[in-house]
Formats: C-alpha cells, structure tokens, sequence
C-alpha cells in the first residue's frame, strides 16, 4: 500500500529523479543516484518518514528502506542497512 508521501528514486534521460509518488513531477533531478537518494531521505524525514524505493538502471526495484518516523507494518530482519 502506497502512501502520498513515498518516494522513487529511479534514472530518466541520463539524470536520477527524486520523485514523490503522488506527483506527476520530480521533486529534483541529480547527476548521480547517491545525490538522488540522499535528498530522499531527507525529503523523507522531514515529512514525517515513508517508504524509499530505489530502482537500478534496468529500471526493476533494487531496494526499499522505511525511513524514520515512519512505521513499518511488517518490518523484515534487515541485512542491507
């Protein structure tokens, strides 16, 4: 279940999008995806936390973080973070 503060972070035309997932526009673009996630993460605390999902340049999901404060309803052991 997706909720409107969620956020992608995925490559467009060369760039990597920061993008809320409710929203028919980037919230910024960067030149590399550390830059991307970084300022998703922070968009993310600031609104109260959410769910990070971070796609590789083949487009297919490569990871998800909860982002604190936000609560996680099934937290799995994590072995990425």
């Amino acid at each position: 279940m997706s909720k409107d503060r969620d956020r992608t972070v995925y490559r467009r035309d060369g760039e990597w999008v920061n993008k809320r997932n409710d929203s028919d526009r980037a919230s910024s673009v960067h030149g590399t995806q550390k830059e991307a996630v970084d300022a998703a993460r922070e968009m993310l605390q600031n609104q109260h936390g959410g769910e990070l999902s971070i796609k590789g340049r083949d487009g297919l999901i490569r990871s998800k973080d909860t982002i604190y404060p936000g609560s996680d309803p099934n937290p799995p052991k994590d072995r990425e973070h």
